[in-house]
């Protein structure tokens, strides 16, 4: 599968511009499902597309968004079209905080809660030994409790100020800078594999190349008989 997704890129690349291959060829092994983030009931629309650019922009491919009371719609002016280039999954079901936290354990991530109220550990010392899904709640009532109840660990950003708790998408920044440079600066096989890299780079293209929903599949389809013949 791995040696046809790579005739497969090299046929999609022959479609865009060097430029976006220059691009894909030097972002897609900065990228890490090591961390990721979830957001539940994030109602602010420019809250929840702040923390989407910011995922992004800090190599962080996945994010998990809880719809407990609230749909998440992005801001396109805010989130800049971040949207495209990660892995977006949206839980609304019956019990959707429980189905993101099912989801994640059965992904081999730890579920860490972020509150200010447990003192178990700072951004500076959570243990790195397991992927890390950090959980955020609303600025203003916080982790529900189903995130209390099934989290493997706590962890706060030390506050100096009257007020606290950060806005959740600084409280998102601060956490994954922190935590993506402790990775790096550490021996963990953080980064995606080769099979990952070759996927994420052929979702990218199927996402600028004109209709690549229609396109891409109808490509596949002919590269698979072109081999079988």
């Amino acid at each position: 599968m791995h040696s046809f997704n790579k005739i497969l890129l090299e046929t999609l690349y022959g479609m865009i511009t060097p430029s976006k291959i220059e691009l894909f060829e030097r972002l897609a092994p900065q990228k890490t499902n090591y961390l990721t983030i979830a957001m539940e009931n994030i109602y602010q629309e420019h809250n929840a597309s702040a923390v989407m650019r910011t995922c992004e922009s800090l190599g962080i491919q996945s994010l998990h968004i809880i719809e407990k009371d609230w749909k998440y719609q992005p801001q396109r002016d805010i989130a800049r079209g971040a949207g495209k280039w990660i892995d977006s999954f949206n839980y609304n079901d019956a019990s959707p905080t429980l189905s993101c936290i099912n989801h994640l354990k059965e992904k081999g991530y730890q579920i860490v809660a972020t509150t200010p109220h447990k003192n178990d550990f700072t951004i500076e010392n959570l243990p790195l030994d397991k992927p890390i899904a950090l959980f955020f709640g609303t600025e203003g009532d916080g982790i529900s409790q189903t995130i209390i109840d099934h989290a493997d660990q706590f962890v706060k950003i030390p506050m100096h100020g009257f007020t606290e708790s950060l806005n959740v998408s600084v409280a998102v920044a601060v956490s994954l800078y922190t935590l993506r440079t402790r990775i790096e600066n550490s021996a963990i096989n953080w980064q995606l594999s080769d099979e990952e890299i070759t996927a994420l780079k052929i979702k990218w293209c199927r996402q600028i190349i004109p209709h690549g929903e229609k396109v891409v599949p109808e490509i596949i389809k002919r590269l698979k008989n072109e081999i079988n013949q």
